[in-house]
């Protein structure tokens, strides 16, 4: 599981970064100063967040990332809630799917063990 919700919170980091650039450059928001700090801030987040993937509250601060990523969507536009959707459903499908390997390898490695 911690492999595919780190790919998905590594992609999101590539999509703020580009997210941020095109904002900025088509004179979506006002201050492009503040709209690179927060699109930093976002992609540092977002880094931090891969990390805590190992502990049990780990998916959850995956959660409050997701949220983070739609709440830009107030200031960069409708485009943002698309990608934030977009990551939030992934972010979701990667929780699911990873639960279900992880309890198929389990279950394997009981039938496995020769006790």
């Amino acid at each position: 599981m911690k492999v595919l919700c780190s790919s998905v919170l590594g992609m999101e980091i590539l999509v703020v970064l580009l997210a941020t650039s095109l904002a900025t450059s088509t004179g979506a928001v006002s201050n492009v100063r503040l709209a690179w700090g927060v699109g930093l801030a976002i992609m540092v987040l977002l880094a931090l967040a891969i990390g805590t993937l190992r502990s049990p509250w780990g998916l959850t601060v995956g959660w409050v990332m997701q949220v983070l990523v739609l709440a830009t969507a107030l200031v960069a536009g409708w485009s943002m809630l698309v990608i934030g959707l977009v990551f939030a459903v992934l972010w979701g499908i990667a929780i699911h799917l990873g639960h279900t390997y992880d309890r198929a390898a389990a279950a394997e490695a009981a039938t496995d063990d020769p006790a």
